[in-house]
């Protein structure tokens, strides 16, 4: 049986970067062993994917941000644009290889933390700790105890929730023989496709250069689309709303992220935490993730090495959760149009602060300020409905 102060289950976002916390911790910090548990090749482990977020100035990871950009855009269903500098943040792309590459060379050569590659089975609470009951590659049993756990696993469903929205996307790396794309901006929304029934939908434009770009179709609905919907979907936005034919896809992505007002409890035992996603990481109102792990880990590894009690904090304040509870049950009852309501913030907020505001970094004042500008009766129903509106399984995709 193998023995360390911390394991960490799953080498996603949160796993990796909890990991690269505690390898390299500051100066007179208590000295831990760590263990990095990470399923092999195959269907647990999570495919790759990129991750968006939005900072001041330089970053931990900026060696392997693909690209940065200062200037959003936003173009309302009639085509208006709506365009803004964000200053001081950078908007910033990173793409999971990358990423997993540099941890990895990083953990390499540390001498606190190990790794093993392993199926997790079941994480058992014992005294003063956990025991991780595992199989390797060639099917051997396996056992680890360590004094705490942080499991990033995802859940095997959803808690139980008043509104569950799937936010489900595919994308297209592309490339073009001519500069067609604008490298200094993203297109964060660009609601000139086809609406759904519930939700809303929009094109997503990241360029990395004047002849190459990441192009994805989003919704926001109840429900995923077949292979095929994803496919005519990017197809008609890259050739019938932006215009562009021609162009070579290099490579794809998919993926759905849930949009819940559920609780995530970031403890599952006396020693067991969860953390990313699972810990509650996901923004509900916006889909965004990365930058909630960084706070998460960042506060687990200081507590660990100050000697406290490692739980996670909540990855987003109550204020925040109770407005992404009335957005979701304003969309999902139909009772704001979805690309009208983003498209009147964005035009009557300034993105840098409504970006502040989706990361939750503002003030009282400034998120009553935001709150105003949205349509103010149906959100006032949305959230008089919520109190009594009971707290249902999600029947899943």
């Amino acid at each position: 049986m193998s023995e360390a102060d911390v394991a960490i289950v799953g080498a996603g976002a949160a796993g990796l970067t909890l990991a690269h916390r505690l390898s390299s911790p500051a100066p007179g910090a208590r000295r831990l062993s760590v263990l990095l548990v990470d399923a092999p090749a195959g269907p647990l482990r999570p495919p790759s994917r990129t991750w968006c977020f939005w900072e001041r100035g330089r970053g931990r990871y900026d060696a392997v941000v693909t690209a940065e950009w200062q200037q959003l855009r936003v173009r309302t269903p009639a085509g208006q644009v709506i365009q803004d500098d964000i200053a001081p943040l950078r908007y910033k792309m990173i793409r999971s290889d990358d990423f997993e590459a540099l941890i990895g060379h990083d953990l390499a050569h540390s001498e606190r933390v190990q790794r093993l590659e392993a199926t997790v089975d079941t994480v058992e609470p014992v005294p003063d700790g956990a025991r991780i009951h595992a199989h390797g590659v060639d099917g051997r049993p396996l056992t680890v105890r360590a004094r705490w756990v942080f499991d990033s696993r995802p859940l095997g469903s959803l808690p139980a929730a008043r509104t569950t929205l799937l936010q489900h996307f595919h994308g297209w790396f592309v490339r073009s023989d001519r500069p067609v794309f604008d490298p200094g901006t993203v297109e964060l929304m660009d609601f000139r496709t086809p609406q759904p029934s519930r939700g809303l939908s929009f094109g997503y434009v990241l360029p990395t250069g004047p002849r190459e770009a990441l192009v994805e179709y989003t919704e926001f609905s109840p429900r995923v689309l077949t292979r095929q919907g994803y496919e005519t979907a990017l197809r008609h936005y890259t050739e019938e709303v932006l215009g562009l034919r021609g162009l070579r896809i290099v490579a794809a992505e998919t993926g759905v992220i849930p949009m819940t007002d559920a609780p995530f409890p970031r403890q599952a035992a006396p020693s067991v935490f969860r953390i990313g996603a699972a810990g509650g990481a996901t923004r509900p109102s916006t889909g965004y993730t990365f930058a909630a792990v960084q706070r998460q880990t960042r506060a687990i590894a200081a507590a660990l090495a100050a000697g406290r009690r490692p739980l996670p904090p909540p990855a987003h304040s109550s204020r925040s959760r109770a407005m992404d509870a009335v957005m979701l049950r304003a969309l999902d009852s139909g009772r704001v149009d979805g690309a009208a309501f983003f498209s009147r913030l964005f035009s009557r907020v300034p993105m840098e602060r409504l970006l502040r505001f989706l990361d939750g970094r503002t003030h009282l004042v400034e998120d009553l300020a935001v709150g105003v500008r949205a349509p103010v009766l149906p959100m006032l129903r949305s959230a008089a409905e919520l109190t009594y509106l009971p707290r249902r399984p999600f029947p899943g995709p």
